[in-house]
């Protein structure tokens, strides 16, 4: 509290005293009674007028407690904390973080597709955490975020590598992309474009808009739902050996259901005769040629690409240049964004100007695949080559798979 010295006056005992009264009555014996008084009530009116000023300024300033070492809090701040609201308040906007933060974590649809895709997520996610917050921040700053429909998907195929794709491709900052399957043109159609289009990230203008979901290529009504949205949808298909793709696949279902039946048994429908039963998904799903026909009759050509999964894999920054491209991006994803896991036997993503550790796909990617009869993978070789043959006609390119 400040301290006030009113007055002061000099005595044996002390060379200076401090008094509320400028003089002692001693001192001023010969000033008549009336001038004493006069003083008096002067003085006692400035006292009470200080007296008054310090309660008001002492008041006024913020009393502290400590709150951690080397640091303070006041009481308004204290008082903000101890408040119920405060509680509800932070539970309330993590529920309703901005799907731009969120886009890593959502489950979209509850079914069982979507176990093996929320299992595909990062193991570290902090790099692309603190990318996602940036872009937060940019959009929030020009206050430019928008919502918008795709302009490019990844369309297929299943076990292909789309998971991959899309991962790097979420490097890319001019590319916005959902992390689960929305499955909307092939499950969710009835729900409308609106509820399709909230699924979407926030966009700052020059941002693509991207999802996966790998069983629109082989679902029969997509080519032409997606065309209804926007002719100018560009797709893009990540093609794998059919016949690895199809082991692949199966290892993924009994890595769920240990109980199904032998690959042996499920790829024939008579293993005498060689007849390959086209009716199970595993192997349908590799006959590339005859779904690429229903796309090509709703889109050109030149508005699919085709991306090797094997090249993926062995380049991935020679596959990443072929795919930004065909985006209309500048190519800046390329070797250095990428490191090779021995290991797994995938390439791990990376930060160019950052010693971290680099991020990798989950523990659903690499299973080691079943010993299968070498003469049930001929037998599939055998079944597929007139379908790759048309496929490589169909898209100008020989993948190498026979």
């Amino acid at each position: 509290m400040p301290i006030c010295l009113i007055g002061a006056s000099f005595t044996t005992e002390s060379p200076m005293e401090y008094s509320l009264i400028c003089q002692n009555f001693y001192a001023i014996s010969f000033i008549p009674v009336r001038n004493k008084l006069f003083v008096i009530c002067i003085m006692l009116s400035l006292w009470v007028y200080m007296l008054y000023y310090c309660v008001g300024y002492c008041s006024s300033v913020p009393s502290f407690i400590i709150d951690s070492p080397g640091g303070k809090v006041d009481n308004a701040e204290m008082h903000h904390r101890m408040q119920p609201r405060i509680q509800n308040r932070v539970q309330t906007d993590s529920e309703g973080l901005d799907p731009l933060i969120k886009t890593f974590s959502r489950d979209l649809l509850n079914n069982e597709n979507e176990i093996d895709s929320r299992a595909d997520d990062w193991d570290e996610m902090k790099g692309e955490q603190r990318s996602l917050e940036d872009i937060a921040m940019s959009g929030f700053l020009n206050g430019s975020e928008t919502k918008k429909l795709p302009q490019a998907i990844i369309i297929g195929v299943k076990k292909g590598g789309t998971r991959a794709l899309l991962e790097f491709l979420r490097v890319h900052p001019d590319i916005r992309a959902v992390g689960a399957e929305p499955h909307f043109f092939d499950r969710n159609y009835d729900k409308g474009l609106e509820w399709y289009r909230d699924l979407m990230p926030k966009t700052v203008e020059g941002q693509i808009t991207m999802e996966k979901t790998p069983s629109y290529f082989v679902t029969r009504e997509v080519p032409a739902r997606i065309h209804a949205m926007s002719s100018d949808t560009k797709l893009i298909v990540v093609v794998r050996d059919p016949v690895t793709r199809a082991i692949s696949d199966y290892t993924q279902t009994r890595s769920k259901k240990p109980d199904i039946p032998s690959f042996e048994s499920l790829t024939f429908r008579n293993r005498s005769a060689g007849l390959i039963d086209t009716s199970w998904s595993a192997v349908q799903i590799g006959m590339y040629a005859r779904h690429l026909e229903r796309w090509l009759a709703h889109f050109p050509a030149g508005q699919l690409l085709f991306v090797s999964g094997e090249r993926l894999i062995s380049d991935p920054a020679g596959e990443m240049a072929h795919v930004q491209d065909f985006l209309g991006l500048r190519r800046v994803v390329t070797d250095e964004h990428f490191h090779f896991n021995p290991a797994k036997g995938f390439p791990c993503l990376k930060r160019p100007e950052s010693n971290s550790k680099p991020h990798c796909l989950g523990k659903t990617k690499g299973r080691t695949h079943p010993n299968i009869d070498p003469e049930v993978v001929q037998s599939l070789r055998d079944f597929y080559k007139p379908f790759n043959k048309k496929f490589y006609r169909m898209t100008g390119h020989d993948f190498g798979w026979d």
